[in-house]
């Protein structure tokens, strides 16, 4: 299954264009395909949030990492400012993934 993301008018993929093609290539109607890129979404998110890895097969890691409290400070004042714990999210594409993105952008040289 070939998908196409040839006429995206903005530089970034929204779910409001990934239902759409679920709708115009699969062709599940556009209430259901808005459910499912909703429940996609919302599924990654509360795994994400309950501290549960996210592994997709081809495409990459979502993983929860916890950061440390450190010392930081306002740029404009200069003034320290101790910046707390917090949790993020980090992305590790995986090896297809990064070779899909280096065949893509390979530039031959002019000779």
């Amino acid at each position: 299954m070939d998908f196409s993301v040839e006429s995206l008018e903005t530089p970034a993929l929204t779910k409001a264009q990934l239902a759409d093609m679920l709708f115009e290539q699969i062709g599940l109607n556009k209430r259901e395909s808005k459910d499912m890129i909703d429940a996609f979404f919302d599924l990654i998110a509360a795994s994400l949030v309950d501290g549960t890895d996210v592994k997709i097969s081809g495409f990459g890691n979502f993983q929860i990492r916890t950061k440390a409290p450190r010392p930081g400070r306002n740029p404009r004042t200069g003034e320290a400012i101790p910046i707390q714990a917090r949790r993020v999210v980090t992305f590790h594409a995986s090896h297809k993934l990064k070779e899909q993105i280096q065949d893509e952008n390979k530039i031959t040289p002019v000779i």
